[in-house]
């Protein structure tokens, strides 16, 4: 009802249900978080919750502060992009820019057999290690690669085929029961695969889906319960996402994102903390909502969130993940929307993880009512759009997945060490478009750092993401921000800049750590 088809369709075909193996040849990078992080670090293990927060294995809080990178769920049965660009390359491009987790939109058609991805581009050594593999086997290298990176994967059931969303989490072609054995089938999978945190058991249930009405048919909490506890039958780790619906006790509003009976009837599982609940919110860009076009817009919107679903985090009852908001930002109602959301989501710098969850949709920039953080060429970053995020970004989590292959600092001190290296990514003349890597070189966690580079020529930095900066003349000073200052031993993160004019040579770079 309220809301356009905005994942594009495209062509192909998906998979067999096959065991996820070891040796999967990913060629990760040197720059890919330690793997060896201790157990304690934050993120670690498996997850579960704790009143309204989402702690790791050893009890610490996290925040997930995500991206959707779809396309699983459509006609290609693979991520979009994959025509243009590498998969590791879209994974590293994530983790630089601060986003800790992925969520994967998919339909059940994967697991249909004979069904293959499409649309992949092998040119030039790109995706080579895709080549021949089922959807399925793409989706376990991109969990794989996305742990070796510190990122966690969220599975999100996104519809019952390619076809389109559906009001119910099941239709006429794919009945509740394949629904269940195709939930249990990926549970099972990424057992003991602690990247993939859970399942978002099925996107934005609609009218008639009722909560709390108790036709089993209809009520979209029963239905969760009967999923999530066979889910948690055979991998009892992961976490149980549960988005909300249109329609309760006749009060409407966005689909999926309407969570007003869970305080009368909160989802039980079998196992306990596992339950996260989940909201979907957008601005005029994908529909209009008579919140809009109140007279005390936007000052109305923490009032509107409150009464759909932020009650449940405030009153702790349990986590809220808004797994998907986004607005191309092209009204100024969108850009009032987004900027009042994002503080009421609560920064990280006054909050901490103690704070609601996020993914944004999305990374895709073929998302026709919303666009993406990347533009049309796959590459390009909308840093206006990027840059609204900012602040509510949080730390990366520890590697997983593999040895990390790392040599150690050296020396055996514990003084803070870190290096950078610079690096020109496009240079149309008139300006440019750079990423600056800083690595922590010695054998303790870094707590901040700063880079400081003079150049030769008349260059200005005109924005930049991911660290702060004051500029004197042709001397840059570059500290980190609040989401990416902490890096631990052999791990990396990166920020990026604008700058003009084009046409100078990279400077040499100093990295100072604390």
């Amino acid at each position: 009802m309220f809301r356009s088809l905005r994942r594009a369709l495209c062509t192909a075909a998906a998979a067999l249900l096959l065991p996820l193996g070891v040796g999967l040849g990913l060629g990760l990078p040197a720059t890919a978080h330690a793997a060896g992080a201790a157990a304690g670090s934050a993120g670690a293990g498996y997850w579960h919750t704790g009143g309204r927060q989402i702690l790791g294995a050893a009890g610490r809080p996290v925040r997930i502060a995500g991206i959707n990178w779809f396309g699983f769920e459509t006609g290609n049965h693979v991520v979009h992009g994959l025509w243009s660009r590498d998969y590791k390359s879209m994974i590293d491009q994530m983790r630089t820019l601060g986003y800790n987790t992925i969520r994967l939109p998919y339909s059940d058609d994967i697991f249909k057999a004979g069904t293959m991805p499409d649309s992949i581009d092998f040119s030039g050594g790109k995706n080579a290690d895709l080549q021949g593999l089922n959807s399925l086997q793409v989706m376990d290298r991109i969990v794989a690669y996305a742990g070796h990176d510190g990122l966690k994967v969220i599975l999100d059931r996104h519809r019952p085929d390619s076809g389109g969303q559906s009001a119910l989490w099941y239709t006429s072609a794919v009945p509740e029961s394949t629904w269940i054995s195709d939930l249990k089938a990926l549970a099972t999978r990424y057992r003991g695969q602690d990247t993939v945190i859970g399942i978002d058991l099925h996107n934005e249930p609609h009218d008639p889906a009722c909560w709390g009405c108790g036709d089993p048919s209809t009520d979209w909490r029963l239905a969760a319960e009967r999923a999530g506890n066979a889910v948690l039958s055979v991998n009892p780790d992961l976490l149980i996402f549960v988005e909300g619906v249109q329609t309760y006790n006749g009060v409407s509003g966005w689909w999926g994102g309407n969570l007003m009976g869970v305080g009368q009837y909160p989802v039980r599982l079998d196992v306990a903390d596992r339950v996260v609940y989940s909201a979907h919110d957008y601005a005029t860009s994908v529909a209009q909502q008579s919140w809009f076009t109140d007279p005390a817009f936007p000052a109305n919107m923490p009032g509107v969130w409150d009464k759909y679903w932020g009650y449940v985090f405030k009153q702790d009852i349990a986590p809220v993940w808004v797994g998907e908001f986004g607005t191309t930002l092209q009204s100024a109602v969108d850009q009032k929307w987004l900027s009042a959301l994002v503080s009421y989501l609560r920064p990280t710098s006054a909050y901490g993880a103690d704070a609601f969850q996020w993914t944004f949709w999305s990374w895709n920039p073929d998302s026709g009512d919303t666009g993406g953080i990347l533009k049309d060429d796959w590459q390009t970053v909308d840093t206006v759009k990027d840059g609204y995020l900012a602040g509510i970004k949080a730390p990366g989590f520890p590697a997983s997945g593999g040895d990390d292959g790392g040599g150690g600092g050296g020396g055996g001190g514990t003084t803070p060490a870190c290096s950078a290296v610079y690096a020109v990514s496009s240079d149309w003349g008139s300006g440019f478009n750079a990423q600056v890597t800083v690595t922590n070189t010695g054998t303790t966690a870094l707590k901040s750092w700063k880079v400081t580079w003079t150049w030769s020529g008349s260059q200005k930095v005109t924005n930049m993401w991911n660290a702060t900066y004051t500029q004197s003349g042709s001397s840059v000073t570059a500290t980190n921000a609040d989401h990416n200052g902490s890096i631990p031993a052999g791990g990396s993160t990166s920020f990026g800049f604008g700058g003009a004019p084009g046409g100078g040579s990279a400077p040499s770079v100093s990295c100072s750590a604390a």
